[in-house]
């Protein structure tokens, strides 16, 4: 069962004024995610243009739980507990900085956001962002090499493609180096980092034609979100990750081992976990919201957003309905929500779907509210305070972005020396202290004690109980049933 009300803290707010005035992004700008949640999932300085770039890798735009009394299978360890004591197997020695360098606006956000009445604001938290200096665009099409049934390679350990979600990752800024410059300086990889997924299934029609021919695509490593890996796993469109090259992988935190989307664990590992809940800008609506009810409220009309990502939209409408989502194995099990949807679309309530591709309406004004994920929102609140994130009375979803590895990829050891890299935990808090969004790697809580206390207590980041409470992960469908949500939801928003 949902809770019935949403978890509350009471940080103190910070004034707009008192973070720094430079980011990646001017305010009509597309925002990014570096190096995202599920169709989902900070800061560096401005730059005028839609797409930036570092030395030696590219970065592209492209416009794109819990329920009590048991927990998620999926993210039970992120539950706060007393620390743990783990054998850590880590490549990179080097430490974190120890001393108290000047605060990111993202550590500012987390430090300070802003309670709404009844839900989790967010107005100034940082979702992960890459990139670190002005740079032209890169291009991210899907690759359209021919292979003979993609035949794994076993070489490639001088450069690396990797395609995942925008604003994603933490990049360089302000003296510190970020994640994908600090791998390319340490291990000699030339790393190709692309922001080219909006959603899952916009990514899935991009990738399908090639992979379905038996050819591979060109990124080495891609991001998909865990119901869309276990996809692909099953279609047998992915190849077994070189585990005994990534030693690291024994850091993955209990409770994400042989998920239900990667049984044997071959397969796939996390990324980031999430949360997706409401998205609103308190500009438009004059108030705060706390219902999913908000979003079908009359005088929004036309003003909302609703997210193509159907695990997050069906899931969250559904549990305002009072459906357990975790326990979904039918579709008449989630039928109302699919009506409730459809209703509101009829009567002009929705003024578009959308992707990872929301940014600009929630804070233009052209969404009063939207479903949102929380790390995305934050970053959106440096440039306007009046955007906010809560989790609804009647809970929020949650989900897991995850590393997989396409058939035929050809820079395998390369991909290995990446996975085993960002699963250090030391290098996996300097993500986490900016992306915002949950680490699968054990010991990330321990190393951000070292050098940031209260951000090793903010809830987004470690969810305390309140915030496990308040979440719920999207049951796994069989086939049949799943095509049957897919082929509904499809037709109701016209994809």
């Amino acid at each position: 069962m949902a809770p019935t009300s949403s978890p509350t803290w009471a940080p103190t707010p910070t004034s707009p004024s008192s973070a720094p005035a430079t980011r990646w992004r001017s305010p009509g700008s597309p925002v990014r995610r570096s190096c995202c949640p599920a169709g989902r999932h900070a800061l560096v300085p401005a730059a005028p243009t839609s797409t930036r770039s570092r030395p030696h890798c590219e970065i592209a735009d492209v416009s794109p739980a819990f329920a009590p009394p048991h927990l998620s299978p999926h993210l039970r360890p992120f539950a706060r507990c007393d620390p743990v004591t783990t054998e850590r197997h880590t490549m990179n020695q080097r430490p974190l900085p120890r001393s108290r360098r000047p605060l990111s606006r993202r550590q500012l956000f987390l430090r300070a956001g802003a309670l709404g009445a009844g839900g989790l604001s967010l107005p100034a938290l940082l979702a992960a962002c890459g990139g670190d200096d002005d740079g032209g665009a890169a291009t991210t099409a899907p690759g359209t090499t021919p292979g003979t049934d993609a035949p794994p390679a076993n070489g490639g350990g001088d450069e690396l493609f990797f395609e995942n979600w925008t604003a994603y990752i933490d990049p360089t800024e302000d003296g510190e180096i970020g994640t994908v410059d600090r791998f390319i300086a340490d291990t000699g990889i030339q790393l190709r980092y692309s922001e080219a997924i909006n959603s899952n299934n916009e990514y899935f029609a991009r990738i399908q034609p090639v992979l379905g021919r038996g050819e591979r695509i060109d990124p080495d490593i891609i991001a998909p979100t865990g119901w869309m890996a276990g996809r692909l796993i099953d279609l047998g469109w992915c190849d077994p990750l070189p585990l005994d090259q990534i030693p690291n992988a024994a850091n993955l935190v209990e409770g994400l081992r042989n998920p239900t989307w990667d049984p044997t664990g071959e397969f796939s590992l996390p990324w980031q976990a999430g949360f997706a809940g409401i998205a609103y800008n308190m500009d438009i609506t004059g108030r705060e919201l706390t219902s999913i009810d908000d979003l079908f409220d009359p005088e929004f009309a036309g003003q909302i957003g609703i997210n193509t990502e159907m695990r997050d939209t069906i899931g969250l409408i559904a549990m305002s309905l009072g459906i357990d989502i975790e326990t979904l194995s039918s579709f008449d099990d989630a039928a109302p929500a699919f009506e409730r949807l459809e209703a509101a679309k009829d009567a002009g309530q929705i003024r578009r779907f959308h992707g990872n591709d929301y940014f600009d309406d929630l804070t233009n004004g052209n969404f009063a509210a939207c479903i949102g994920w929380s790390g995305d929102v934050a970053q959106l609140a440096l440039d306007n305070p009046a955007v906010r994130f809560a989790f609804p009375e009647s809970g929020g979803t949650s989900w897991a972005d995850t590393m997989l590895m396409p058939k035929g990829a050809i820079n395998r050891d390369a991909a290995a020396t990446w996975m085993n890299y960002v699963y250090d935990p030391e290098q996996a808090a300097q993500i986490t202290a900016w992306v915002g969004y949950v680490s699968p790697v054990e010991g990330v809580r321990d190393a951000l004690v070292e050098i940031d206390p209260e951000l090793a207590e903010n809830p987004l980041v470690f969810p305390d109980d309140a915030t496990v409470a308040a979440t719920q992960s999207f049951a796994s469908l069989s086939e049949d049933v799943e095509a049957e949500y897919d082929r509904e939801f499809s037709r109701i928003i016209g994809a």
